[in-house]
């Protein structure tokens, strides 16, 4: 089993910045791709963004050019962070840590809520 803690979001003003990160624990090794999905009211959840094991990300065209998705590895968690930019109130929405297993196992943290205002 995985767990997931995230922390930041909270209130911004548009064209301001956020870091969120998530903390990884647990069976770690199973770990292979770690990443960020969002869902904003009255849709479904999104990739935001993810990372892989070996350093390879992929980024939502919204959030191309104003996010930057990194990962650290250490003996007993993994962490994984989104620094976001110039945020615009459609980035608004529950944020989502998910950890995907080399198998088929996924994992989900409870979310943090990130509102821009305008």
């Amino acid at each position: 089993q995985v767990q997931l803690v995230e922390f930041g979001g909270g209130l911004i003003q548009a064209g301001g910045s956020l870091r969120l990160s998530c903390v990884a624990s647990g069976s770690i090794f199973s770990i292979n791709a770690m990443g960020w999905y969002r869902q904003a009211p009255g849709k479904q959840r999104e990739l935001v963004a993810s990372i892989s094991r070996g350093g390879s990300t992929n980024y939502a065209d919204s959030l191309k050019g104003r996010s930057t998705i990194s990962r650290e590895n250490a003996k007993d968690t993994q962490t994984v962070h989104l620094e976001m930019n110039d945020l615009k109130p459609e980035d608004t929405g529950v944020y989502y840590c998910n950890a995907k297993s080399w198998g088929a196992n996924e994992y989900w943290g409870h979310g943090t809520q990130v509102t821009v205002s305008s």
